[in-house]
C-alpha cells in the first residue's frame, strides 16, 4: 500500500485544513507508536494506523459509520434554524470530514439515528428502494387498543399519500404503547399515521434498523459510538421486529 504523508492523513481525518495539521505537527500535537511525527512530509501505511493528537487516540478510518442515541431537542441538520444540530454531540473532527445524518428525526423523537460521511452509504440506507425496515416505540394520547393496531396493519389514508400506508408489524405494548415497524420513511409518518388512525402519538422513539438495536448498542440519550462490521452487517438484515416482551420503555419526549 502507498504511504499518505502526515498532513493528508490528519485532514482527511477531519482535524483541520493542511496547513492547519502541518502547524499540529510542528507544535509536537500529534504522535504515533508513542513517538512525535516530525516531519509532515513523512509518510505512513494508514492501514491499521492509530496515532495521537493533543493526547488524543485515534483510528485511521476512510469513513466513519456512527451511531447516536439522538436525545430531544436537536435537528437533524448541518444548518439548524431553530434548535441545535445533532453533530454538536459528536467531536468537532466530524463535522471537518462532512458526517451527516442518514435521514431525519424530528427534534423532539429520540432514539437510533445513524451518521456517516460515506455517501454511497447514506444514499442506500436512504433510498425508499431498499425497504429499510425501522422499529418505533411511540406513546399515544388515547389507548393503543386492537382495533388501533388493525387499522394501522390494514393500512391508513394519509393526506398527500396515493395510497394507503401500512405497517409492516404493530403491537399494543402498554395501554398507551404500541411498537410499530416501518419501511417507507415518509415525513413524520407515524405521527400521521396515527392521527389518520384516529389517535395521537405523543412521544415517539426509534429503537431499531433492520436487526441493529438501540439497547445493543448500549448508549444512554446524547452518547455516539463507532459501527463496525458486525454492526454494519445487522444493517443488511431485513428486520426489525422485536420479539415479544423485548422492548425497552425508555424517555417519554413528545414528538
Amino acid at each position: 500500500m502507498a504511504k499518505t504523508t502526515w498532513d493528508r492523513i490528519l485532514q482527511s481525518q477531519g482535524f483541520g485544513s493542511r496547513k492547519w495539521c502541518r502547524e499540529l505537527i510542528a507544535d509536537g500535537e500529534v504522535s504515533s507508536n508513542g513517538e512525535p511525527v516530525r516531519d509532515y512530509r513523512a509518510g505512513a501505511d494508514t492501514d491499521g494506523l492509530e496515532f495521537t493528537v493533543f493526547g488524543e487516540t485515534w483510528r485511521y478510518r476512510e469513513h466513519v459509520y456512527l451511531a447516536l442515541n439522538k436525545p430531544p431537542g436537536f435537528e437533524c441538520s448541518r444548518k439548524p434554524s431553530h434548535h441545535p444540530g445533532v453533530l454538536t454531540l459528536l467531536p468537532e473532527q466530524f463535522g471537518w470530514r462532512d458526517v451527516q445524518p442518514v435521514g431525519r428525526l424530528d427534534h423532539d423523537t429520540t432514539g437510533l439515528l445513524l451518521l456517516s460521511d460515506d455517501g454511497a452509504f447514506i444514499h442506500a440506507q436512504s433510498s425508499p428502494r431498499r425497504h429499510v425496515p425501522k422499529l418505533y416505540l411511540a406513546t399515544t394520547h388515547a389507548p393503543a387498543d386492537d382495533a388501533l393496531v388493525a387499522r394501522l396493519l390494514e393500512g391508513v389514508q394519509l393526506h398527500d399519500e396515493p395510497a394507503p400506508l401500512a405497517a409492516t408489524h404493530c403491537r399494543a405494548v402498554e395501554s398507551h404503547r404500541i411498537e410499530i415497524v416501518l419501511e417507507q420513511g415518509k415525513y413524520h409518518q407515524v405521527k400521521r399515521m396515527l392521527a389518520a388512525a384516529g389517535n395521537h402519538c405523543v412521544a415517539l422513539q426509534r429503537t431499531a434498523i433492520g436487526a441493529l438495536r438501540l439497547d445493543a448498542l448500549g448508549l444512554e440519550e446524547g452518547e455516539w459510538r463507532y459501527l463496525e462490521q458486525d454492526d454494519l452487517a445487522l444493517l443488511a438484515r431485513e428486520t426489525a421486529e422485536a420479539p415479544p416482551g423485548s422492548f425497552s420503555a425508555t424517555a417519554d419526549v413528545s414528538q
